[in-house]
């Protein structure tokens, strides 16, 4: 695949998007990497509403002239959103150049050993220049290590032990719970105190139960009130 490049009126050289393949309908996840995509992707754009950002699964990412996209398991990428016209070629798909900045975070969950993670797609987000690098690998299948978390320092990565990602204000963590009925162990963002930001259905979950819990003082305080002799509901 070989980018084209166009001269527009400033003689600044762009990559002709009408030249690029965004996308090219391969089937390329398994069930399980497919929900704990939808996961992670879910409960960000769930519980962030003050910031503008990015997040996605499977997108491809151009990030160098007259290289291939990279397609990432899941990116986030901070103060930017999708152009109004997302059916245009040129916004199908994250390129650098038209938005300004790579991702702060790229993410690539493990199921084989032939997608070389720790080898060829780590150079690649090193020279995009993505913040962190995380590498989720459930299954052991590259090493006895499953959460690998890299931070670019100056032009390098270097493997970090903290799951806290500064530059973002978010963190990761493995957390064993149900997620759509399926008991697991998941990756999870999550608040610098270890809690995790929420899906859809456990924020409303979360409310359901408050709910229940402030009817239940209702009717205690209300017992506690007529015991006493006084009738709650002329208060």
């Amino acid at each position: 695949m070989v980018e084209q490049l166009l001269i527009n009126d400033d003689d600044y050289y762009v990559p002709d998007a009408n030249q690029l393949v965004t996308e090219d309908d391969t089937p390329v996840d398994n069930f399980a990497s497919e929900k704990q995509q939808r996961l992670l992707v879910g409960s960000i754009y769930s519980s962030i509403h003050q910031q503008t950002f990015l997040a996605a699964a499977n997108v491809g990412i151009y990030h160098t002239d007259g290289q291939p996209a990279i397609v990432p398991d899941v990116f986030l990428s901070l103060d930017v959103q999708v152009p109004e016209n997302w059916w245009e070629k040129q916004n199908r798909c994250y390129m650098v150049w038209r938005f300004g900045k790579p991702p702060e975070v790229v993410i690539e969950i493990v199921s084989n050993q032939e997608g070389d993670e720790l080898g060829r797609k780590l150079q690649i987000y090193e020279q995009m220049r993505a913040s962190y690098y995380i590498v989720y690998d459930p299954t052991q299948q590259l090493t006895e290590k499953v959460l690998r978390v890299y931070e670019l320092r100056g032009r390098r990565y270097f493997e970090t032990s903290e799951n806290w990602l500064e530059q973002v204000g978010l963190g990761v963590t493995l957390w064993t719970g149900k997620f759509e009925t399926r008991q697991d162990i998941w990756l999870r963002w999550c608040y610098q105190d270890g809690t995790v930001l929420p899906t859809g259905d456990e924020r409303a979950e979360q409310e359901r139960q408050r709910a229940e819990q402030a009817e239940q003082r209702t009717q205690l305080l209300a017992e506690r009130l007529r015991a006493m002799g006084v009738d709650p509901d002329t208060l």
